[in-house]
């Protein structure tokens, strides 16, 4: 598995977006929508790589904050211009509020991908990046507020583990989100996926990235992974409360959620 994301990592966007016709991208703004962050808090990221959720989670947290501050100056109407400067000027210098996301990802090249994304882009602030394996997590235990996986648990050899690493980092209180590809309950759309799956995406792969292996592997992990309630099972058996799932395009992708209590 290593090496396959190692081989696929400088093309992984641009896969990402033929494989998906660009929804993967929905797919990832509904996760942060659903996650539904606030200034302040602490996110890991596992398997993030490329850092997608991790600008997400930064944008989003800067729009909630820049609210916040229009909503506190409109309720003081009698300060002055100058106040009112001081206070926008203090408030967009800590424009996450002490949010901060750490991505964590195995693979040093998909971290290299997303170092020179965020660089490019324009993120440093609240952004770090840690090598780290998802069964063996570095990091203390009751840290984060939420621990998001994307398209990364069909890809860890114990996603028991996985799972049980992802409950230990978490504060009490704290969310499980992850967004990965599932089972589609519709015979006849279960027919044309499989068909698209196995037929063009290993096409597409080797015409973009030169490489027809590593996207035939995708596909097979997609298919061997457990079905919603399966998963569903596998978070609340590790102690999360309150386990549930939304499917997106038709289970194509299914958003899983619980939390530490």
């Amino acid at each position: 598995v290593y090496q396959v994301f190692e081989s696929v990592a400088k093309k992984y966007d641009v896969m990402n977006d033929s494989m998906t016709l660009g929804i993967h991208r929905i797919w990832k703004d509904i996760l942060m929508h659903k996650m539904n962050p606030s200034p302040g808090t602490l996110l890991l990221d596992v398997a993030g790589g490329t850092g997608d959720i991790a600008f997400r989670f930064i944008n989003y947290v800067r729009s909630v904050q820049k609210l916040q501050l229009q909503r506190k100056l409109k309720h003081h109407q009698n300060l002055s211009w100058q106040e009112i400067f001081e206070s926008y000027q203090k408030d967009q210098f800590n424009s996450l509020g002490d949010s901060q996301v750490v991505v964590c990802d195995l693979n040093r090249e998909m971290l290299k991908v997303g170092k020179q994304k965020a660089k490019h882009l324009g993120y440093s602030e609240g952004l770090s990046w840690v090598l780290g394996n998802a069964e063996e997590l570095p990091f203390d235990n009751d840290k984060f507020d939420v621990y998001t996986i994307a398209f990364g648990i069909r890809n860890v050899t114990r996603i028991d583990l996985a799972l049980q690493e992802a409950y230990r980092v978490l504060k009490p209180g704290g969310r499980f989100l992850c967004l990965e590809f599932s089972h589609v309950s519709n015979p006849l759309l279960s027919r044309l996926y499989d068909l698209y799956s196995f037929q063009v995406i290993p096409v597409l792969g080797e015409v973009i990235a030169g490489d027809w292996k590593s996207y035939q592997y995708l596909v097979e992990s997609i298919r061997q992974f457990p079905p919603q309630e399966e998963l569903k099972a596998m978070i609340e058996d590790v102690g999360f409360f309150k386990v549930d799932y939304e499917n997106l395009n038709f289970g194509i992708v299914a958003i899983h959620s619980g939390f530490k209590l």
